[in-house]
């Protein structure tokens, strides 16, 4: 199945003809994809043959390595993806393998790697730079168009530091695909179908579940839900915490994650494992190991039926369980499925490769055309803040995409000449309990009495996800309009120098 863009309300955008490419940029493992003639494949690195890339990076001597090559260096940088769009005060208290730069002096997190520092929009670059290379050395030419997956989950900022980290690698982002839209993708295409189906996406990262509807050729996403501080990382710190109680510096928890993912991934096909980790000896059943993550995954069945509650989808109508992600290779998230839903998941296709899959079908529809439509969703409610530290919603969470918004507000005071606007994300009354996500101010309003003006808010989402806010005052035209970018992100001269870097421009 192939599905096409849908333009913005009264816009039009033409994309390149030539190759595009789909890119799993995952916590874990990152892949990349190609489809010709409806027929996606991925993209190995021609050298090993690998298929999958490590998303790990290091730097030494002013170079960077990516994947297996940066496993041979002391420090590196891993699960970088839990970072995007993140800022200092989001991660205070979190106990990281990485050195966090404490003179940074904005928000913006910075890590310090071999005598430099790196934020996590240029680690994650670094990886997309290989797949980017990978990609040109196996079509044999210049990849400069990609659609690129993101948990459903991930909020405005995240998006917005996922299109900066491609754009300083000099690729267009087509669409920013949610994960568990580009798995369904990829099923439907394989089986060409029709119904309601259920994409279980966990990840190394992050949990994502979505609700879609297939029909006549419309991929309708129904509901969204997840957590993004919920993958399989959180299995291996579980192992760690069982073997050990010691707070373990930077290094020796590198290499504790390390084995415990191997040990995870041992237990899928094995009962019990036993060896050594940093010369002590430990041992570990997969029964023990069931026991260990049992809260974890009781948490994401918890999700897929408020999920299922929110789309107002009964569990004898889904399909089929489409399982996602790395994750899902666990015994006991299959068994726990099937107990829950009484329904045995389905992963004919391989998890690991399935949304790089359907992102390098929606590259090629992107590119050339289709049939089809796709509506997606916004997985977070969108509003502002009124008096009082209330919030009020003005794009509802579940929303289909691209959505644009209008309310109506007015002044408070006689004689206000400006009016602050705070736009939040969440589903919080309490302004305090949502993401802050930009504050401006529409000047200029006209010394009347409060009550007066007639001050137009628009809240416009493309179909990446990404806000665009807009104040109007009806009667001197008054108008500020803002792209919604965190405060902790790139700026426009932090990008440029690093296309220049990249030999992009």
């Amino acid at each position: 199945m192939i599905l096409f863009d849908i333009q913005e309300p009264g816009e039009t955008e033409s994309y390149p003809i030539g190759k595009s490419i789909g890119i799993d940029l995952g916590t874990t493992n990152s892949l990349a994809a190609v489809s010709s003639n409806r027929q996606p494949v991925i993209i190995a690195d021609k050298m090993s043959g690998e298929k999958i890339l490590p998303s790990i990076v290091a730097f030494d001597n002013n170079r960077s390595y990516v994947g297996n090559d940066a496993l041979n260096h002391s420090t590196y940088i891993s699960s970088i993806k839990r970072l995007m769009g993140r800022g200092i005060e989001d991660i205070k208290g979190l106990h990281l393998p990485y050195d966090i730069n404490q003179n940074s002096n904005q928000n913006l997190i910075q890590l310090n790697i071999n005598n430099t520092v790196k934020d996590p929009i240029e680690i994650s670059a670094e990886i997309l730079k290989e797949l980017k290379r990978r990609a040109e050395e196996y079509l044999g030419e210049k990849v400069e168009n990609a659609v690129i997956t993101v948990p459903a989950y991930f909020d405005d900022a995240a998006r917005v530091a996922t299109k900066n980290a491609a754009q300083i690698v000099g690729l267009k982002v087509l669409r920013l695909l949610n994960e568990p839209t580009a798995a369904a993708i990829a099923y439907s295409l394989d089986k060409n179908e029709s119904g309601i189906f259920a994409v279980y996406d966990f990840g190394g990262g992050t949990f994502d579940v979505s609700i879609l509807r297939l029909e006549k050729g419309i991929f309708q996403v129904l509901a969204t839900g997840g957590d993004v501080e919920l993958g399989g990382d959180e299995l291996d710190k579980e192992i760690i915490t069982y073997f050990t109680d010691q707070k373990l510096d930077i290094n020796s928890l590198q290499v504790y994650l390390r084995e415990a993912r191997k040990i995870k991934e041992y237990l899928t096909d094995n009962t019990h494992w036993q060896g050594e980790i940093l010369n002590q000896k430990y041992s570990l059943s997969q029964i023990e190991f069931n026991n260990l993550i049992k809260p974890y995954i009781s948490k994401t069945i918890k999700i897929f039926k408020n999920v299922l509650k929110q789309a107002e989808i009964e569990v004898n109508d889904i399909s089929e369980i489409i399982l996602v992600g790395g994750s899902t290779r666990v015994p006991y998230v299959k068994a726990a499925l099937t107990q829950a839903f009484d329904k045995k998941p389905l992963d004919t296709i391989n998890p690991e490769e399935i949304v790089a899959l359907g992102a390098a079908i929606q590259a090629e529809a992107l590119t050339y055309g289709s049939d089809n439509i796709l509506l997606d969703v916004t997985p977070l409610s969108l509003g502002i803040e009124l008096m009082g530290g209330i919030s009020e919603i003005i794009i509802p969470r579940n929303s289909p995409l691209p959505t644009q918004q209008k309310r109506m507000y007015t002044t408070h005071s006689d004689g206000q000449t400006g009016l602050k606007i705070h736009v939040i994300q969440g589903e919080s009354e309490k302004v305090s309990e949502c993401r802050s996500l930009a504050h401006f101010e529409l000047k200029g309003l006209p010394q009347l009495p409060a009550g007066e003006p007639r001050i137009e808010i628009t809240f416009k989402i493309d179909a990446d996800g990404i806000l665009t806010v807009t104040a109007y005052e009806k009667l001197t035209e008054t108008k500020q309009e803002i792209e919604i970018k965190p405060a902790y992100g790139l700026k426009e001269e932090e990008v440029l120098s690093l296309l220049q870097k990249n030999n992009v421009i």
